[in-house]
């Protein structure tokens, strides 16, 4: 081989070499295109789950910032064992407030968790029943007692002044 032929050919060699070790590097590995996206996605995840607390207090405030105070009844209009339905915090979301037979006041999303049935107040049991799949819910604290049903009921939150009742906010529980 001449010189001009191997020097040639050995300049080939180098660039192949530098081909072959951009392939080997190991940043290629970590930060390809898939990498990156998946990155993306996962931080995209996080900062919405991040702000949702914040979406929901904003959605039950009005536009004073005040939080949305609605008026359910009188508290001579809803005797001891009686249940009454209401919409809290939209008129698209029933709701149902019982006053037990301790004369406590409690109020509940008014769609049974497992295929969002209606929810029927039970005085003689004293629970909250769900009649499509015979789901049974604890009217004190909402919690699952029998049937299909694994989450408790969305809790609304209550204010009793004046001699009226007012849902004042909505807790979603898990546990």
């Amino acid at each position: 081989m001449s010189d001009e032929k191997k020097q040639t050919h050995h300049e080939d060699d180098k660039d192949m070499i530098k081909l072959i070790d951009n392939l080997n590097r190991k940043d290629d590995v970590h930060l390809n295109r898939r990498a990156f996206l998946k990155a993306s996605f996962g931080a995209t995840v996080a900062i919405g789950l991040a702000t949702t607390p914040f979406g929901i207090f904003t959605f039950l405030r009005d536009e004073n910032g005040e939080v949305k105070r609605v008026e359910i009844t009188d508290i001579d209009d809803l005797a001891v064992g009686e249940s009454r339905n209401f919409n809290y915090p939209t008129k698209n979301e029933p709701a149902i407030l019982v006053r037990t037979p301790e004369d406590k006041f409690v109020a509940y999303n008014n769609k049974c968790t497992h295929l969002q049935c209606p929810v029927f107040y039970e005085h003689k049991e004293n629970v909250l029943l769900c009649p499509c799949h015979k789901g049974y819910f604890n009217v004190d604290s909402g919690h699952p007692m029998a049937g299909p049903p694994q989450r408790e009921l969305p809790k609304i939150l209550l204010e009793i002044k004046d001699g009226k009742v007012f849902a004042v906010g909505r807790e979603v529980r898990h546990g």
